[in-house]
This record gives structure tokens, sequence and C-alpha cells, in this order.
């Protein structure tokens, strides 16, 4: 009685469908090493917060990447650094704790390489509503039970979702 994934209960049913017997065969032999070995494993609470400051992202033309987030997109330019030896800029979301940095010889992607960008806002629709007024080109509102979304690119393709976070209990 109240079989759990990787058990079976009398009649021999388990928690997943037949179509999930192939999962449950290949999680059988980890299920087993948790047992056995998972108690034994010990880990090291961590000490002190560990915060992401900056995120890197390939683009081709620094110029217009700042014009882009700055004008457009209304994040803050922290500081732009140009010399014979590089050209680079670190530019924060309103709000936000994380920067994102462009320039030459600070990443090896490719230019719109980085397509999982997100954002949290407190209404997609009015952060929708805004990226079109500074005329970005942005997806409809999207609804799911994680949060609503809209999307928009750099110039580049690099991807971003606006995320709107549902009610929380």
């Amino acid at each position: 009685m109240g079989a759990g994934l990787l058990e079976t209960d009398d009649a021999g049913h388990n928690g997943l469908s037949h179509h999930g017997d192939a999962l449950l065969r290949a999680l059988r032999p980890l299920s087993r090493w948790a047992e056995q070995w998972g108690s034994n494993v010990k880990h090291k609470e961590c000490r002190m917060d560990w915060t992401l400051e900056v995120v890197v992202l390939p683009v081709s033309d620094i110029s217009r990447s700042i014009a882009f987030y700055r004008d457009q997109v209304g994040f803050r330019l922290d500081h732009e650094t140009r010399n014979e030896h590089m050209h680079v800029a670190q530019l924060t979301p309103p709000g936000s704790a994380c920067s994102i940095a462009i320039g030459t010889g600070i990443v090896e992607g490719e230019p719109g390489s980085a397509p999982g960008l997100q954002l949290v806002v407190s209404s997609a629709q009015d952060a929708r509503a805004e990226l079109l007024d500074r005329g970005v080109a942005v997806s409809e509102l999207q609804k799911f039970p994680w949060g609503s979304f809209v999307i928009f690119s750099d110039p580049d393709g690099n991807r971003w979702a606006v995320q709107e976070l549902p009610p929380r209990p």
C-alpha cells in the first residue's frame, strides 16, 4: 500500500505508468545505491552567501549592444572601458544585483549563443508594454501554471525570457 515510484504494491503496480517501466528499470540501481550509500554522504554547509554578479554575453557589435540594452531595454550602463587592448561594458537590469558584461576578448561563444537568459518582474504584461514602448520586439504574453512570460532577443539573437512568478501560498 502507498507504493513509492520505485516500489511495487501487493498487486505489482508501481507509481509510474507502464510507459515508465524503462525509466523504472534504469532508476533501480541508482535507488539501491542511494539506499546503501546515500545516508553516508556528508554535505558540508556553506559558510557564506554565493551571489551571481555578472553574466557574460557574446555579441558582435559592442556599441550596438550597449545602445540596445541601455536605451531600449532600460539597463543601467555601469561602466564602459575602451583602450587599445579591449572594449568592455557592464550593464545592470533595474533592481538587479547581477549585471551583464559584453566586450571583445571576454567570451568565446558565438554572438547570439546565449538563449536561456531570464529576468523576473512583478508584471509580465507591464514589462511587455514597457519593452514595446521602447521599440523592442517582444512576444505576446504566455501564461503557464509556473508563471507568465514574454520573450525578446537582442540584436545578435541572445534570447531573454521575462517571467512574472505566480502568487505563492
